[in-house]
């Protein structure tokens, strides 16, 4: 089976605002770029910045739009908290963990970039999880 890659565009004013908080804040490697569009490799994922003259308002809580990571190593997963905690990045919400106890728990994080887009980074302390354990019907938070 071929590895498929995820792939995901995104709005933002600015390519200067982008790469300090996607490159220097997360560590995203740079890719190629132009004065409207910007690539990234988001551990091996596309992200691709694109300018929009659009006025970008902040979301009312995290549902129903967010993307970003699940980490398969907890080490990895602390890593990038510590990297944005030293970065200064800006959490939407602060590190904590969902569903303890049970077969669904895991850790998260949310970051707010300059453009109002929300990035969630969670690992799971069951993999199965992650797309299993159908008997529960819990996902996210009640309210956000």
């Amino acid at each position: 089976m071929a590895h498929s890659l995820f792939h995901l565009a995104f709005p933002v004013s600015n390519i200067p605002d982008t790469k300090r908080f996607y490159a220097d804040g997360l560590g995203c490697q740079v890719g190629r770029e132009n004065a409207a569009s910007l690539i990234l490799n988001l551990r091996g994922n596309q992200l691709v910045a694109h300018v929009t003259r659009e006025t970008l308002t902040p979301q009312q809580g995290v549902y129903p739009r967010h993307f970003g990571l699940i980490f398969t190593d907890e080490a990895e997963w602390r890593s990038l908290l510590e990297r944005a905690e030293q970065q200064q990045l800006h959490f939407y919400q602060s590190s904590k963990c969902r569903f303890l106890g049970t077969a669904l728990e895991h850790s998260t994080f949310f970051l707010e970039d300059p453009f109002f887009n929300l990035l969630e980074f969670k690992y799971y302390r069951h993999f199965e999880a992650i797309f299993g354990e159908k008997a529960f019907v819990q996902i996210g938070d009640v309210e956000s």
